[in-house]
């Protein structure tokens, strides 16, 4: 009895691992792109989240001093603050919250007292930070993140007269 035997050609050899190195490129290729998508997102996540951020403390700071008439907008040395004031053990004080050098700040000082922006208290950074008085009592804030992304918020007292 004769064993069939079977000849070998190159390219039996060729064909396998011609075959694993297209996948193993294919495989590296889509990795290299999920690892690109997933960086731009998460990017994008963190500046919306910082935007966000800025916009929330600002909103709960207006709802923390929120009584008629102690909400406001002043422009101190050429920049936009929100303005709160309030009066603590008989004093009358006001708190400052602004945009300086990449930063938010808050400032809070007794009346009639000489300041410098560069006194207030760092919040977090952020690129800018513009203010606008919709109405009496409405407020558009808009912060832009150190990458050009931008988020608004408009609201309002609810101590209305």
């Amino acid at each position: 009895m004769r064993f069939q035997t079977r000849s070998s050609h190159v390219i039996d050899l060729i064909f396998p691992i011609a075959l694993f190195f297209v996948f193993a490129a294919s495989s590296l290729s889509v990795l290299i792109l999920a690892a690109d998508i997933y960086a731009s997102t998460t990017n994008r996540m963190a500046a919306n989240d910082q935007n966000r951020t800025v916009l929330a403390y600002i909103s709960e700071k207006i709802r923390q001093n929120d009584a008629q008439g102690a909400v406001g907008m002043s422009v101190v040395d050429g920049t936009d603050c929100l303005t709160m004031s309030a009066v603590y053990n008989g004093t009358p004080c006001t708190t400052y919250i602004y945009e300086y050098e990449g930063m938010l700040k808050e400032l809070f000082i007794n009346d009639g007292i000489l300041f410098s922006l560069k006194d207030g208290k760092d919040i977090m950074e952020i690129a800018s930070l513009s203010i606008e008085q919709l109405d009496e009592q409405v407020y558009q804030f808009t912060a832009v993140d150190s990458d050009g992304c931008k988020s608004s918020l408009i609201t309002s007292e609810r101590s209305v007269p």
